[in-house]
C-alpha cells in the first residue's frame, strides 16, 4: 500500500499532493471510509516527501491536522443524523464485534475514548460516527478529536521525514544503488506491516464453537487503552 501511494504521487507537483493527502486524511474518518482510504500512508508518504525537500512540512502538517479533525466532524455529524441505521451497513455488519468494543469504550470513558480511537485504524474510521451516534457534546468531542488529529498527524508525519531524511543520509555515505535497494525494502516491510496490523484490527477470531472471541492483539491493544485512559483519568483527578 505504500509503495502504491508513493508511485501516485511520484512527479506530481506539490499542490496535488497537498490535496491527495488532505483527501485520504478526511475520508478515512467520514462515512467510514476508513476501511478503505490510507490515510496513515498518506502521512507517512507526505513525511518522506518533505524530507526530501518535495514538500513543505510547515505546510503539509497543518493541512493534514485540518483534514483530521474536518474528517472526524463530518463522522460525527453523519452519526448524529442517521444514528443507529449505520449500524445496519454491510460494512459495519462484518466488523460487529469491533463496534462493540468502541461503544463500550465510549460509556467507559467518553470523550477520551475519541483521542484513543485516533491511533487505531478500524476505531479511527468508527469512532466519530458512534460518538455523534451516542449525542456525545460536540464541543467535547472537538476538543478530543482536535488533540488526537493533532498527535496521530505529528507523529506518523515526523516518522516519515526522519525515515527519508536517514534514507537520504545512507544515500550519501553508502552510494545512491544500495541506498535505492534498502528503501525499496523498508517500503515493502512498512507496507507488509501496515497491512497485517489493518487486517489485525478489522477482524475478529471466531473458536471452534463458533463463538466470536476477540483476538489477542485486539485484546492487549484494548487494556493498553483502558490503562493509558485511567491513568490519564487519575492524573486529572490527582491535579484537582
Amino acid at each position: 500500500m505504500t509503495q502504491h501511494f508513493s508511485a501516485l504521487v511520484d512527479g506530481l507537483p506539490p499542490l496535488p499532493v497537498y490535496l491527495l493527502v488532505a483527501g485520504l486524511v478526511f475520508a478515512e474518518a467520514a462515512l467510514f471510509f476508513g476501511f478503505v482510504f490510507p490515510g496513515e500512508t498518506a502521512i507517512v508518504v507526505g513525511g518522506v516527501l518533505a524530507s526530501q525537500g518535495r514538500l513543505s512540512l510547515a505546510v503539509l502538517l497543518p493541512v493534514a491536522i485540518a483534514a483530521a479533525i474536518a474528517g472526524d466532524s463530518a463522522g460525527y455529524e453523519i452519526g448524529r443524523r442517521y444514528g443507529d441505521r449505520l449500524l445496519d451497513t454491510r460494512a459495519t455488519r462484518r466488523h460487529r464485534a469491533a463496534v462493540g468494543r468502541a461503544q463500550n469504550l465510549i460509556r467507559r470513558r467518553g470523550a477520551f475514548a475519541v483521542f484513543i480511537g485516533r491511533f487505531t485504524a478500524l476505531l479511527r474510521a468508527l469512532m466519530p460516527a458512534l460518538a455523534g451516534s451516542a449525542r456525545m457534546p460536540y464541543a467535547r468531542f472537538l476538543v478530543f478529536n482536535a488533540l488526537g488529529g493533532i498527535c496521530w498527524v505529528g507523529v506518523f508525519t515526523f516518522g516519515g521525514f526522519f525515515t527519508g531524511a536517514a534514507f537520504e543520509h545512507v544515500a550519501k555515505v553508502a552510494g545512491r544503488g544500495l541506498s535505492v535497494a534498502l528503501a525499496a525494502v523498508a517500503l515493502v516491510v512498512l507496507g507488509v506491516w501496515a497491512w497485517r496490523r489493518h487486517r489485525g484490527e478489522a477482524r475478529s477470531g471466531k473458536g471452534a464453537d463458533g463463538v466470536e472471541r476477540d483476538l489477542p492483539g485486539d485484546a492487549a491493544g484494548a487494556l493498553v487503552a483502558d490503562a493509558a485512559a485511567d491513568g490519564a483519568s487519575d492524573g486529572i483527578r490527582d491535579g484537582r
